[in-house]
């Protein structure tokens, strides 16, 4: 799937959710009766520096080896 653009100059204009980008009043997919929204109409314009936090955040968490979880089990 190609990821969506950045910044659009008019989101809500397009479905988002998959490779067809459709005009919102025609959607050609099937993919569910409305239309998938851009990230930046759910989460605001600073969509990207949350996603950013988010994956960083993960990133740093410390990882169980598998012989921790079997002791925490």
């Amino acid at each position: 799937m190609a990821k969506p653009p950045l910044a659009p100059k008019h989101p809500e204009r397009i479905c988002w959710g998959c490779d067809k980008y459709c005009p919102a009043d025609d959607l050609a997919c099937g993919n569910g009766t409305i239309r998938t929204l851009h990230p930046c109409e759910l989460f605001g314009d600073d969509w990207l520096e949350w996603s950013g936090e988010r994956t960083s955040a993960r990133t740093d968490a410390i990882p169980i080896s598998p012989s921790d979880a079997d002791a925490a089990a």
